[in-house]
């Protein structure tokens, strides 16, 4: 047991790790466009938000004494608009147009769309509880199959 003890910490800092990739996966894989989801909103054409979940996030554990830490981020603004939900008041935006069936930027002014005349609240999505559900279920299991590998030797 004391053999097996002596490995504890680096058990978990490679458990933390390895969940936090497969929160990282599962948020991305669920932030639009994703798999034929309707596409709602200039942004979400550009696939930005769903990269972003790679490049903010932390997966390499930092150890700081007792505490091992890894992040899941976002730092794209409206992430927790598409995660959280949000309502909708009918407004006027400027600066898109729809073309050809498909919304477009216009950077150059023209155009201009009323928007929020068919629902007045959006849904969320929450992808960070189910990349969070995805990181508990990965310790559990990898922690659960550590201590019956430490246990048989």
């Amino acid at each position: 047991m004391q053999k097996a003890g002596a490995k504890v910490r680096e058990i978990i800092i490679e458990a933390a790790e390895v969940a936090t990739v497969a929160a990282v996966e599962t948020a991305t894989e669920h932030t639009p466009p994703n798999g034929g989801a309707p596409i709602r909103g200039v942004n979400t054409r550009t696939g930005e938000m769903s990269q972003s979940w790679a490049t903010d996030s932390q997966t390499t554990p930092t150890v700081s004494g007792e505490t091992i830490t890894t992040m899941l981020c976002n730092n794209k603004q409206y992430a927790s608009y598409v995660n959280d939900g949000h309502r909708m008041d009918k407004h006027f935006t400027t600066h898109v147009a729809i073309e050809n069936g498909m919304l477009v930027g216009k950077p150059d002014g023209t155009g201009g769309l009323m928007v929020g005349t068919k629902t007045s609240y959006i849904p969320g999505l929450y992808m960070t509880e189910k990349a969070t559900g995805k990181y508990k279920t990965t310790m559990r299991y990898m922690l659960q199959d550590a201590v019956r590998r430490a246990m048989s030797e």
